[in-house]
């Protein structure tokens, strides 16, 4: 351990880093001096700021790792720390649990009552509770259920645990993309494309979304506008991979070799990106692309990362093909029997959509 470099040093040094993975180990490291110091408050502080920076760099097992000492620790001693930072990042740990097909959804839904429970006891209304019930149901492919809690939570009073407008309005993008409700989706995403409703990751989040969309709609112009923009939103950042598989999956309708240059650029973040359910899409996405490409008459050669299993299958899009689809539905699999239905594996099956 580099305990020469003490944990304000190191803490410094990444204040001057934009999320990802470089900023994570120096706030990871700096972490570990200051348990070896016995400094818990500047360990619990730190360790905040490990849940922000690896919530948003695509990092979501570190974050609840992370939080899951603080909890503990603030549950000892309440009275010596700021509540608000917690409860606040509380939301982005339950937002990320059903990713990950290991965890069962009754310990999820046990988090979100604890979660509801500590809003409660500081004045917090139930409107977010509501809000992420919504989430979850939508992650876990219960539409019917999400649209159930989408009805109970609108005419609930915003409070100071509310998501930011913009992105409950991307989350209700989504949830109308996932209904195949392509007037709706465009309806919901106008207000964030129009720049009335933006944050640090709105329009980011929401443009790969509209693209598809807005092709069926003969909107091709404007598809193809919007493509370019949301690129360069998101390429910088290993947190947007679902957002780059979606402009693939965009691509693989309007322009595949055009999504083969996003893929071989951007297969290389699947290593260290931890989102099971982000990787899977991705995979999807690409699994699409090759199946598309297959149909062309030309050789190919494509840009493998040196984790891919198997090398030979670089002029072998058909090949490539079923690789990526077994490896999404492999994941898709797991997510099902974990929420008992068939959703991700026909979602998979069906993309792009």
């Amino acid at each position: 351990m580099n305990t020469e470099r003490g944990y304000e040093e190191l803490l410094d040094e990444a204040y001057q880093l934009p999320n990802g993975h470089a900023k994570l180990e120096l706030l990871e490291e700096a972490a570990r001096i200051a348990d070896s110091l016995g400094e818990v408050d500047a360990g619990y502080e730190i360790r905040g700021e490990i849940v922000e920076t690896a919530t948003f760099s695509g990092y979501p097992r570190k974050a609840l790792v992370a939080f899951s000492w603080q909890l503990g620790q603030y549950d000892k001693n309440p009275e010596e720390y700021y509540d608000y930072p917690l409860l606040w990042s509380y939301k982005w740990i339950v937002d990320n649990l059903l990713c990950f097909p290991e965890i069962e959804r009754a310990q999820i839904d046990n988090l979100l009552e604890d979660m509801r429970r500590r809003y409660q006891e500081h004045g917090y209304n139930d409107r977010t509770y509501w809000y992420y019930r919504f989430t979850l149901a939508l992650q876990s492919g219960e539409l019917d259920e999400a649209g159930q809690f989408l009805q109970q939570l609108r005419p609930m009073e915003r409070d100071g645990m509310s998501d930011c407008e913009a992105c409950e309005q991307n989350e209700f993008v989504e949830y109308y993309m996932r209904l195949g409700d392509d007037e709706q989706l465009l309806d919901a995403a106008q207000p964030i494309l129009a720049k009335k409703m933006t944050c640090a990751e709105i329009p980011h989040l929401t443009i790969s979304k509209v693209l598809l969309p807005l092709h069926r709609q003969g909107r091709q112009q404007e598809a193809d506008k919007y493509q370019k923009q949301g690129y360069r939103l998101i390429k910088d950042n290993h947190d947007f991979l679902r957002c780059v598989g979606e402009q693939i999956g965009y691509l693989t309708v309007t322009d595949p070799f055009k999504g083969l240059e996003l893929f071989e650029k951007h297969i290389s973040w699947t290593a260290e990106h931890e989102d099971p359910l982000d990787n899977m899409l991705f995979h999807g996405y690409a699994a699409a692309l090759f199946r598309r490409l297959a149909e062309e008459q030309v050789n190919f050669n494509v840009k493998l990362p040196s984790f891919y299993p198997y090398p030979e299958h670089a002029t072998d899009v058909s090949r490539l093909a079923a690789q990526y689809s077994e490896m999404a539905l492999e994941t898709a699999r797991k997510l099902d029997k974990r929420n008992h239905n068939q959703y991700y594996v026909t979602y998979i099956q069906a993309l792009p959509r």
